[in-house]
């Protein structure tokens, strides 16, 4: 695996000017290595630098046009008077090499370096975790990357975004990549739990602390011990509650309800909400204290609307996971794909996640169309396929419905008779006559409107419409 290495390599030979850059760097307390070009490739294979400085007067134009195709995301600053551009060049270190010259250009070494992220090779677990939240959406990327950054800390992290985004998803991400990974994972959701139960649910209480509690009980802070304690919909919390989930946060201690003993607590902190906290708090609905004491290391979630070409990749990810578990797998057309892309989705993956569980039901191992998706879902016209079915086939079809076992079709008796007279019928012309008086019938009922009168017949629309020409009939 790549590492990521805050040292500075100035790949020179021994000069008076190095000597005086070496110097400045010391000042500044930068990490920094002096090698040769034969030193440099064995190096940056496997690692990334802060920074890489060329002497140009030490090495040639070919090699730093090396050095720049063969390790694009390495940021490069240049010193010495002969002019090289590129990509990732920066800038030039120019003489007399001063303070706000020099931590400028490390500035932009910084920027460059989150910007262009190395193909770092990621472990199955973080694959895993990752797979969740997929996307090659910009806003999706950022919040791989912020996680992958506050992971290794014990920083108390604020989820924002709206409900169904996934917020939960990143705080087990956090989770299983921090050094915690072995300790428990405990959610709570604070907008769940009556605030009369909240504060036991969270510190536990003593037995006989309150009517019925009939023996001691630990809280979610004591379950979550050496691991992380994911607090849910942190903007539901009571006023009364949020004083003393402050004082947890910032000492590290606590007592169950009806107890007197202090206990002291390791617990990392993840909370989320798809609240406005700054105008809550503007409300007097949330205290500005607990607020900046959560929001150490904010991460919004991006809604699905913000990434709509992350679709057909969230489509792939919850389709497997449902043939995972066992309950079938279905595929989507091209267009119905293009379809769902079209959706607003005000209910996030969420809403997704329910609509391919759905679809699975429906169309077990099938192929999903456009027409075959939920009306609200259609954003692309497709005119519906129908069989055709010949004449003949339509008259087997009405004499099996007329003899099956299904609850029989009332006949009036007026126009048809109750039994075959012995001179016979005109089979054809019955059934054709009985149609008619049906379909009459349905449309009268249905104010005319075909497809209400096509569903009443249990046909489709174009079917009726069909039968409608055959009979020379018009719905007026």
């Amino acid at each position: 695996m790549m590492q990521i290495e805050q040292r500075i390599l100035i790949v020179a030979e021994p000069s008076e000017r190095v000597s005086r850059l070496c110097c400045i760097f010391e000042f500044l307390d930068e990490k920094h290595h002096l090698i040769s070009t034969d030193d440099l490739a064995p190096l940056t294979r496997d690692s990334r630098f802060r920074a890489l400085v060329i002497d140009t007067e030490s090495v040639s134009a070919e090699f730093i046009k090396d050095v720049q195709s063969s390790i694009p995301w390495q940021p490069v600053l240049l010193i010495g008077s002969q002019e090289i551009n590129g990509v990732n060049v920066l800038g030039t270190i120019e003489e007399p090499i001063n303070y706000p010259q020099l931590t400028e250009l490390l500035h932009f070494c910084q920027i460059y370096g989150q910007a262009k992220q190395p193909q770092i090779p990621t472990s199955a677990n973080q694959t895993k975790l990752f797979r969740s939240l997929v996307g090659r959406s910009e806003g999706i990327a950022n919040v791989r990357h912020l996680i992958s950054q506050v992971a290794t800390s014990d920083a108390t992290v604020l989820v924002l975004g709206q409900s169904g985004t996934g917020k939960e998803v990143v705080a087990r991400n956090i989770h299983y990549m921090s050094e915690r990974r072995d300790g428990p994972f405990i959610p709570v959701n604070c907008g769940a739990i009556p605030p009369e139960l909240l504060e036991s649910e969270l510190f536990g209480h003593e037995k006989g602390s309150f009517t019925g509690a009939i023996s001691t009980r630990k809280g979610r802070f004591e379950l979550a011990e050496n691991g992380t304690l994911f607090l849910d919909e942190i903007g539901d919390m009571p006023l009364q509650m949020q004083v003393k989930l402050l004082r947890v946060l910032q000492e590290k201690v606590f007592e169950r309800v009806g107890g007197s003993k202090t206990i002291t607590t390791d617990v990392r902190v993840v909370a989320a909400t798809h609240r406005d906290l700054e105008t809550m708090i503007d409300k007097n609905e949330f205290r500005e204290d607990l607020y900046y004491r959560l929001n150490v290391f904010p991460i919004e979630m991006p809604s699905l609307s913000e990434r709509r070409d992350d679709v057909p990749l969230l489509l792939q990810e919850l389709v497997s996971r449902v043939f995972n578990e066992g309950r079938g797998k279905i595929r989507f057309t091209q267009r119905a794909i293009e379809s769902l892309k079209e959706h607003n989705w005000s209910g996030n993956v969420r809403e997704l996640s329910n609509l391919v569980e759905r679809l699975t039901i429906l169309f077990p191992g099938g192929l999903v169309d456009v027409n075959d998706l939920p009306r609200k879902y259609r954003y692309i016209d497709v005119p519906e396929y129908s069989v055709e079915i010949s004449e003949e086939q339509q008259e087997r079809d009405a004499l099996a419905s007329i003899f099956s076992d299904d609850e029989p079709i009332e006949i009036p008796e007026t126009r048809f008779p109750s039994e075959l007279p012995p001179e016979g019928v005109n089979l054809k012309d019955l059934l054709a006559e009985l149609e008619i008086d049906m379909i009459r019938q349905a449309l009268e009922q249905q104010d005319n409107v075909v497809a209400r009168a096509a569903e009443m017949l249990g046909i489709r629309r174009t079917t009726l419409v069909e039968k409608m020409r055959k009979y020379g009939m018009s719905k007026d």
